[in-house]
């Protein structure tokens, strides 16, 4: 693993009670970089987002931010977190919608405006999970635009997203995802090279 990494991931592994859903996750995300995790349904991507923040019955394995092996620290919360203003320009949706209770918006609108509160910490790594199902291909897009505007000010993002035609575009390196542990990794100058055998895999 590259001591350079904001995120390592080294043979991690996950249990939901006795069930062993993670075998050995190794992956790795530099700084300002955008990762997805691809695979089918039930393949261990979001249960790797889950054992990355501890929310798990039992995992084994390393989980190392800036260097540091994450699982023996307390949370914390950075300081600095993104303006309301910046915000705002961000999804102007959330300007228009701002008077209106977070239970009235649009499921587009929620997505947006729980970034939003992830941005406010000051976090600099986003840990995504499946943020366009079920969303408007409007949305969709503004969510698209977001992403990569949050790319360019060196936000570090880890997706995990059903939709390949969305993820595609946005990210520098895919990691599939099959059985609880990472099968292929695919560079964004690979993409066009690989498309069949990532059809293969996720059944698109």
């Amino acid at each position: 693993m590259s001591s350079a990494a904001l995120l390592a991931v080294d043979r991690l592994q996950a249990w939901y009670g006795e069930s062993h859903i993670l075998h050995g996750m190794t992956f790795e995300v530099a700084t300002g970089e955008v990762v997805t995790l691809l695979g089918r349904n039930g393949a261990g991507r979001t249960t790797t987002l889950r054992a990355l923040l501890g929310l798990v019955d039992r995992r084994e394995g390393s989980v190392r931010l800036f260097n540091r092996e994450v699982s023996k620290l307390p949370p914390r919360v950075g300081p600095h977190g993104m303006s309301v203003e910046e915000i705002y320009e961000m999804f102007p949706n959330l300007r228009e919608r701002r008077k209106s209770q977070g239970s009235r918006l649009s499921g587009g609108e929620q997505q947006m405006l729980a970034l939003a509160r992830i941005l406010r910490t000051g976090a600099q790594l986003l840990l995504l999970d499946e943020i366009t199902e079920g969303l408007a291909p409007v949305i969709v897009k503004a969510l698209g635009r977001a992403i990569h505007r949050l790319r360019e000010r060196g936000y570090t993002i880890v997706m995990v997203e059903q939709n390949f035609r969305f993820a595609a575009p946005l990210a520098d390196r895919h990691y599939v995802v099959e059985r609880g542990r990472v099968v292929e990794t695919v560079s964004r100058d690979e993409l066009a090279a690989r498309t069949d055998m990532l059809h293969e895999y996720l059944g698109v």
